[in-house]
């Protein structure tokens, strides 16, 4: 049996402003070790909502939500928070980079964050990740002299750093032009099937969604 990642199990989420509104209903499905996954979508389906909740920011949902096959439910913030840095990474459609780092020093981060390793060896851990991104010669360089497609891999290396169980996308591609959106793409699909990486990706690229292992599409708050 392959190893599950990630298991939704009838996730249903409602909004109460101004009045009660169901935006997701009964989401289940499961994600197993080395699965590119992609989520699309019209604007508005629920999306970004479920990802959320599949990321444990947002913990008011029913259902169960399973990450390496542990419940998320009843977990205090600071159980969940460790869950997020430890299991998971994380990729936006802006890189959020800090500006008075250096690319190195901002791959590292949320390594000295979880503080399993010395600095040392997290220095040797980013620039390997640099490295399968073919980006270690911009290591001591500001993150704001980068170009846009460099801040992204940047922010895949930086979301690489603590050998997530899943990376998480939200839109990654959305705001790079169609080139490096393809060098994205290519990296994503060479994380998956050279080095076993689980990838859950928002998006609204159809083209980029065709390509994935899987994809999950959602209407209305439904899996169609």
């Amino acid at each position: 049996m392959a190893d599950c990642i990630l298991e939704a199990k009838n996730i249903s989420k409602y909004f109460y402003d101004p009045v009660k509104f169901k935006v997701l209903t009964d989401i289940s499905f499961r994600i197993n070790r080395g699965e590119f996954v992609s989520v699309t979508g019209k604007s508005g389906c629920g999306k970004s909502t479920l990802l959320y909740i599949l990321s444990t920011m947002d913990t008011d949902y029913d259902g169960d939500l399973l990450i390496d096959n542990e419940s998320m439910r009843g977990k205090k913030e600071a159980q969940l928070a460790r869950v997020r840095n430890e299991k998971i990474g994380f990729v936006f459609q802006f890189h959020y980079l800090l500006n008075e780092f250096s690319v190195l020093k901002n791959v590292m981060l949320p390594g000295l964050k979880l503080n399993k390793f010395t600095a040392g060896e997290i220095e040797h851990k980013a620039m390997e990740k640099l490295q399968m991104l073919g980006i270690e010669h911009l290591a001591a360089k500001q993150a704001n002299r980068i170009s846009g497609g460099e801040k992204q891999r940047v922010a895949i290396a930086r979301a690489m750093i603590n050998d997530p169980h899943i990376i998480m996308g939200d839109e990654p591609t959305g705001n790079l032009d169609i080139k490096n959106a393809e060098i994205v793409f290519d990296i994503f699909k060479q994380l998956a099937e050279e080095f076993d990486q689980t990838l859950l990706i928002v998006t609204h690229d159809i083209d980029f969604a065709k390509r994935t292992h899987r994809t999950i599409e959602l209407e209305d708050g439904k899996l169609i």
